[in-house]
């Protein structure tokens, strides 16, 4: 488990503002300054939390290892989804943001580790909202063994938060896909396996799958507004 102090050294930007609280998720090269833009463009009076991913490959940040281009390591996407799970309470204590919901908002890789995270820890996020994000668990599906492995690896590893509930219940959590139906890096196959599973699990879907690629166009950000509108109005 991290500390207080551990946690505040995490690179961070914190924007004060007012409805449920953004947490922006950069891509892989990215910083959390570059997702400030999107922000914006959700809603530039909303308060915001972006933090930097702490995984780095060959010097571009990311939020989790990969095995190989599209292979992810789902034992470090395990971590890091814990990592950031406890980074988020961290962050709503320390800028006095409990009972505001978060929404929580990634591009590419931060659409991943979004996704992950919301999974993992339904409990944190009113509505993930993902950016050409794609399952972030091989072939392992949302199930007791899945989360019995998150448990695990708090247990084995102390620099995973070990008091935060997992679960596989996903009733009444909020997932917002937009992604593009020839994009590469987000395959049709792993978006279907990815609706698949958090419908089964309960989860409230809307998938918007437009032409392109990897990438955000104003019909996803309009979509993605019309997202944080509807949590603002549940806050």
């Amino acid at each position: 488990m991290s500390t207080d102090t551990e946690l505040a050294a995490w690179p961070h930007v914190y924007r004060a503002g007012a409805g449920p609280v953004l947490l922006m998720l950069h891509g892989t090269g990215s910083s959390e300054f570059d997702i400030l833009g999107l922000a914006d463009e959700i809603d530039s009076a909303a308060a915001v939390i972006a933090p930097r991913g702490q995984v780095t490959e060959s010097g571009m940040l990311r939020w989790f290892r990969r095995l190989s281009e599209g292979v992810f390591d789902v034992k470090d996407v395990i971590r890091r989804a814990g990592d950031l799970a406890e980074f988020v309470g961290w962050a709503a204590s320390e800028y006095d943001l409990r009972g505001r919901g978060i929404v929580a908002a990634g591009f590419s890789n931060g659409a991943n580790i979004a996704l992950a995270t919301g999974i993992l820890y339904p409990v944190l996020f009113d509505t993930t909202i993902a950016f050409s994000g794609m399952y972030p668990f091989a072939h392992r599906p949302i199930s007791t063994d899945l989360t019995i492995a998150a448990e695990q690896v708090a247990l084995t590893d102390p620099a995973v938060p070990h008091n935060l509930a997992v679960s596989t219940d996903l009733e009444a959590r909020r997932f917002v896909l937009l992604n593009g139906n020839s994009d590469p890096m987000a395959p049709a196959a792993s978006v279907d396996r990815l609706v698949a599973e958090l419908t089964r699990t309960g989860a409230d879907v809307t998938r918007h799958t437009r032409a392109g690629g990897h990438g955000i166009t104003s019909e996803d950000l309009q979509i993605a507004r019309t997202a944080y509108r509807a949590a603002a109005a549940r806050t």
